[in-house]
């Protein structure tokens, strides 16, 4: 086949959730370049609808955008009902909506001990708020995702992990850390049960990433020092960095595969380098 053939999304109805910024902004932004059909969800609506316009200026075509809280269960399932009657149906959902776990329990600058942080400290609220979007939040968009893949025997779910669904951190927040551990099985699982009805279920795991994740904390050069001098490649990745990654997951390219991590990091689980 050729690399057109095999890289076709050309009217795949995608739904991309947190899709108005950062990574998601960038999953949508490569699909509706390749003519898919796209709609951004976010709980900022008036940013989701921006984000579509600015999308649809770029690359021609309509985008949409739908104002979801991905913890609001009635709310997401109306945002993809209204999708499938506006399009027809849905053929591929990005499950990337996600927050941050604040800082982990070393100080990234000098390594020493985050009084703030350690395990005993770690409020109650902010384990539940992290789960409730990181991993219910992805359960409840997959369900949705399912609910209208299955009567097609059809659909691609690219969900956003994270290398440390499978590696500890130092720097990250242990809520964030364990969430992903939790979405890495959700993944495995649910790829296992889909696959007979032709359903993939696939994750992009980024290392450090900039984006607005807690608050944007990797803009600031110094924070993502320490990052950096443990990356082989010596930088932090971007959301164009998972571009090709999620072209490849949503195309004809990757019909065999389901149920894996396609990590993006720069070499940081390898270990520093020099």
């Amino acid at each position: 086949m050729k690399a057109t053939e095999l890289f076709d999304v050309r009217g795949l109805v995608t739904i991309v959730t947190g899709g108005a910024s950062g990574i998601g902004y960038g999953y949508a932004d490569v699909m509706a370049a390749n003519g898919a059909r796209v709609t951004l969800f976010d709980m900022d609506g008036a940013a989701a609808r921006t984000a579509a316009a600015a999308l649809a200026k770029a690359h021609g075509g309509v985008v949409r955008a739908e104002t979801v809280d991905v913890t609001d269960r009635a709310a997401l399932d109306r945002a993809f009902d209204a999708t499938a009657a506006a399009c027809g149906r849905i053929d591929v959902v990005f499950v990337n909506a996600g927050i941050g776990g604040g800082p982990g329990f070393l100080v990234s600058s000098d390594n020493s001990r985050n009084p703030d942080r350690p395990i005993e400290k770690l409020p109650m609220e902010q384990w539940e708020r992290v789960f409730a979007v990181n991993v219910f939040g992805a359960f409840a968009t997959i369900q949705a995702a399912v609910r209208h893949m299955k009567p097609n025997n059809a659909g691609r779910i690219i969900v956003t992990s994270s290398i440390d669904s499978f590696i500890t951190e130092q720097y990250v927040g242990t809520p964030y850390v364990v969430s992903k551990g939790a979405v890495g099985q959700m993944v495995r699982q649910a790829a296992r049960e889909l696959a007979r009805y032709g359903i993939t279920v696939n994750a992009i795991a980024p290392g450090p990433t900039i984006t607005n994740i807690s608050g944007g904390r990797l803009k600031d050069p110094a924070t993502r020092a320490p990052f950096e001098k443990l990356i082989p490649m010596h930088r932090l990745g971007t959301p164009e960095d998972l571009q090709g990654l999620a072209l490849f997951l949503a195309s004809p390219a990757s019909a065999y595969i389901t149920g894996v991590h396609v990590v993006a990091d720069g070499g940081y689980v390898l270990g520093p380098a020099d």
